[in-house]
């Protein structure tokens, strides 16, 4: 592949709802251009994009794909995301190194949860897009509703299609452009004459791109109000102004896997989407200077951005940037301004799908990968060292769904932890860690699915196999009244004795104010180190638990009195009296079982409010406030995590998939009675089956 200069460069995402054709789309494209001479299909397997054995397997992308397209003289990286909602990271990462989306809808399907999904990340950063209505080829493909769906879906946005369809379903040939009045027909885009209704449709849109162009441009505006119309130049140069600016959204018809309508598609993203040079100047922080605007000037100082990291266990760790100032050299040494780290560059790459081609350098506005680097995350800047520069990071939902991973053998288990490492650093919204208060590796993700792939990926790609299971909820124990008691060590065995004798009382503490220890003892009943190591049994008592085994907190233990002997008291015997008079008197002070209770914000659309509003209450939710936004209907909420372990799955269940949710802890509180003694039982007999 030749070289391209910035203003020969396309940056593109294709999103959307999972099945609306992206793949597809991507594999038109470079079937069209010639760069392939077999166009893949995804029930196939046999795609570009689609090239990770899960991606084949399960017939979905899981990860973004670059698929560079050449074609009339610029290069078009087309970045291929996922649409299922499990791996919306994938996406929120790809739209960081792009200019524009292209929004894929399915002719008949229409706008799906996926749809939304995209396009309020696109709202949030405030990307230009296209809208490819897709598959239009299908039998019942409706293009007129799709659009008064997108209309109806998105209040306040001006959708323009800037082409007609000619002909349906089986009957689909290709598109007619409004503005230049051509037609781009069959497989090859060739032009040709159109049926009369079409033309018709034509002259009717042109009205509306007229409008749409005005309002681009003041200067056309004024011409437009005092003639009543534009010429064509001057209605396509509005309406190529305002699809950089956001102004409105172009509306494109393609049926990919015949491939038709792609010529028109592909020459409309080298007109209407922006090169680097066009896009408004990205921000960058420097510690010399501050807040920075980046030009992407060649010649500039580097900047790229590193947006997605690809675990590979021969490899290494490939990551794809995007360079936004300056020119990315192979064989050169950067400087990652958020590690404070040099990284020697070696083999700089463009790659389609897996294929990766050697390029000697990357100039500002285009995409590639480098291997092997040592120090670097997703989201981190690469810079020269002389000048360092930070982009911003990225913000990634929570995960919401976690199991718990155990190694099927030991020599799973040696090599758990690394593999794990690697694959949270290609996806950084899976998360991992052991919980404290049940000892239990946790892998946490979006759902899933998202955390399936990733279970199966440790088991391909580095050959680790692990079970999964339900995580057990890290409850708390702690008490509900003051409570005391004494209690005797003694130990005569032939030898030297042991004997202490400790007089506690323990009293309930604020929630959050953790665990206080005191002496009372006056007149030397206990000395001052034997006092210290009452202390430390007690101290080791709060990690194992007294009544279910959870992490005792929020308790204060007052020594008052006691007893030791000249010469069998030592430090272990008041160790153990130490544990045992807080175990005894902790059983004693009303124990009681604490949940981690979550706040959770909600988000359906606003006919299931009350569905969500009943569910919630059968999961001892207690709902803090609900509102209107939109369409949409937002429930706050706080609930028990106990009642939120698959709460994912079963809300997509509930909503058709168009719900989704956020939460984050809010505190802990008592478990009810009845279901508290079934938690103690159940550790119990977890405990006595252990031993």
């Amino acid at each position: 592949m030749k070289e391209y200069t910035t203003d020969k460069v396309r940056n593109v995402a294709l999103v959307g709802h999972s099945g609306s054709g992206k793949t597809s789309i991507a594999e038109a494209a470079l079937f069209v251009s010639k760069a392939t001479n077999r166009q893949g299909r995804t029930e196939e397997g046999n795609t570009v994009s689609d090239f990770d054995a899960e991606e084949v397997r399960r017939g979905i992308s899981i990860s973004t794909s670059l698929v560079p397209v050449e074609w009339n003289g610029h290069k078009l990286n087309l970045l291929d995301t996922p649409g299922y909602a499990d791996f919306i990271g994938e996406v929120i990462a790809t739209l960081h190194a792009v200019e524009c989306a292209v929004v894929v809808v399915d002719a008949v399907a229409g706008v799906e949860v996926g749809t939304e999904i995209a396009w309020q990340h696109l709202d949030d950063l405030g990307l230009p897009r296209i809208v490819v209505i897709n598959k239009m080829n299908r039998d019942n493909a409706d293009p007129a509703k799709v659009l008064a769906q997108l209309q109806a879906t998105f209040e306040g946005v001006r959708f323009a299609p800037l082409e007609v369809p000619v002909g349906r379903a089986a009957s689909f040939e290709g598109v007619y452009r409004v503005v230049g009045e051509t037609a781009s027909l069959g497989k090859d885009g060739h032009a040709g004459a159109v049926p009369a209704d079409v033309a018709a449709d034509g002259k009717r849109g042109h009205d509306a791109l007229v409008e749409a162009a005005a309002e681009s441009d003041d200067a056309l505006m004024v011409k437009y109000f005092d003639e009543g119309d534009l010429s064509a130049d001057e209605t396509r140069a509005g309406l190529v102004k305002g699809a950089k600016g956001n102004a409105y959204v172009p509306v494109l018809y393609t049926a990919a896997t015949e491939d038709l309508g792609m010529h028109a598609f592909l020459d409309m993203l080298v007109t209407y989407v922006a090169s680097p040079l066009e896009a408004p100047a990205r921000k960058a922080t420097s510690p010399k200077a501050g807040a920075v605007e980046l030009k992407p000037d060649p010649a500039g100082h580097l900047a790229a951005l590193v947006f997605k990291t690809q675990a590979d266990p021969y490899v290494g760790k490939l990551q794809y940037l995007r360079v936004l100032s300056g020119t990315f050299k192979a064989d050169s040494r950067v400087f990652n301004a958020n590690r404070g780290e040099e990284e020697r560059i070696g083999p700089v790459y463009v790659l389609r799908g897996k294929e990766q081609m050697t390029v000697g350098h990357l100039y500002a506005g285009d995409i590639g990968a480098v291997a092997k680097l040592q120090h670097t995350h997703t989201a981190d800047t690469l810079c020269d060292k002389d000048h360092p520069l930070e982009l911003p990071g990225f913000t990634y939902p929570v995960p919401l769904y976690s199991v718990a991973l155990k190694p099927v053998s030991q020599a799973d288990g040696t090599k758990l932890g690394g593999s794990l490492q690697r694959i949270v650093d290609e996806d950084p919204t899976l998360s991992s860690h052991v919980e404290d208060s049940t000892h239990e590796l946790l892998l946490s993700g979006m759902g899933d699915t998202h955390v399936d792939v990733a279970v199966r990926r440790l088991k391909e790609k580095f050959g680790v196999n692990v079970t999964t299971a339900v995580p057990h909820i890290p409850y708390r124990e702690t008490i509900s009244r003051t409570a005391s008691t004494q209690y005797r060590h003694k130990k005569q065995s032939g030898g030297a004795g042991q004997f202490a004798e400790v007089h506690l009382r323990v009293e309930p503490r604020e929630s959050g104010a953790g665990f206080e220890f005191a002496s009372e003892v006056f007149g030397g009943a206990i000395s001052g180190p034997f006092i210290a190591s009452t202390e430390k049994g007690i101290r080791h008592s709060l990690a194992e638990g007294v009544v279910a085994g959870y992490p005792v907190v929020d308790v204060k233990a007052v020594v008052f009195d006691g007893k030791e002997h000249p010469v069998d008291s030592k430090d272990i015997a008041f160790q153990i009296a130490g544990r045992g008079a807080f175990k005894e008197a902790f059983l004693q002070a009303g124990p009681v079982l604490l949940e981690p209770v979550y706040n959770v914000r909600i988000v359906v659309p606003g006919g299931q409010m009350g569905d969500i509003l009943g569910d919630l209450n059968t999961r001892r939710g207690m709902v803090q406030g609900t509102e209107q936004v939109g369409t949409k209907a937002v429930v706050s909420a706080q609930v028990p995590l106990a009642e939120l372990l698959r709460y994912s799955t079963d809300l997509r269940s509930m909503t058709q998939g168009r719900g989704y949710y956020t939460m984050e802890f809010a505190h802990f509180a008592q478990v009810p009675h009845q279901i508290a003694q079934g938690v103690i039982a159940q550790a119990q007999k977890d405990r006595h089956e252990e031993e």
